[in-house]
């Protein structure tokens, strides 16, 4: 039986599905961050030139990759929004955005932490540091510009402008250890392959499997709500309220 994808767009059809999916990426998600930790801290063997700090490499990268990934998807739902007016797709928009601001304030976080030992210091302007800062303030940005206003539609378009403008930065924050000369390193995983440990490769893609999952269910979880405060007037959403009362 073929099953009529299109229905889903509407906010009222994909609260229901949004809720049924949710479980079935949240548990995946943390059994396979448990597997990533034991398998990156208690497995990988020790690497010969940065010792045990490198390990800070299993949530740092995972989380440097999707920070770029999720602004991305972002961008193009609010666009979607922007150039369709589908309600749906902004609301996605705006589920994924603290989302993508976490990974990318751990990303920072991470890295400071990793270039401590390695570079002597906790930050350094540095041209993939600073692009992946501004990615930061991109999200901050599009979260408090659609805050400040209180009109959802006129949000949803402000926030989409800002957001397809700052997808920019994410090819510079991708290219920048190629386009100059920088202290950070060049991407440890490329379709060329890699040099990595195999007991490194496999915790590397378990947590960002892992982490690709949290970002699915939580933003599956955030947009449930979303529509609810934004459909509020709808018939449907007062029948679901006092089902639950």
């Amino acid at each position: 039986m073929a099953i009529n994808w299109f229905k889903y767009a509407a906010p009222s059809s994909f609260y229901g599905l949004a809720g049924k999916l949710v479980p079935w990426f949240a548990w995946p998600a943390a059994i396979l961050f448990c597997v990533g930790i034991y398998i990156g801290f208690f497995v990988a063997p020790t690497d010969a030139v940065q010792s045990e700090a490198y390990r800070i490499i299993f949530i740092h990268v995972p989380a440097s990759i999707l920070s770029m990934f999720i602004y991305l998807i972002m961008a193009g739902y609010a666009a979607l929004g922007l150039i369709f007016n589908t309600r749906l797709s902004s609301m996605m928009a705006t589920s994924l955005a603290p989302t993508g601001a976490l990974f990318a304030f751990i990303s920072l976080w991470t890295g400071a932490l990793w270039g401590k030992p390695m570079w002597g210091a906790w930050w350094v302007w540095d041209a993939r540091l600073t692009s992946e800062l501004i990615l930061l303030f991109l999200y901050l940005g599009f979260i408090s510009l659609q805050a400040s206003i209180e009109d959802p539609r006129r949000a949803d378009r402000a926030g989409a402008l800002l957001a397809i403008v700052g997808s920019v930065n994410v090819p510079i924050i991708y290219f920048s250890v190629k386009w100059w000369n920088t202290l950070h390193q060049g991407s440890t995983v490329k379709l060329s392959g890699t040099s990595m440990h195999i007991s490194m490769q496999q915790a590397m893609f378990t947590m960002f499997a892992a982490l690709w999952l949290y970002a699915i269910a939580i933003s599956l979880l955030r947009v449930r709500s979303i529509i609810l405060e934004r459909e509020r007037n709808s018939q449907w959403v007062t029948e679901i309220v006092e089902m639950k009362q």
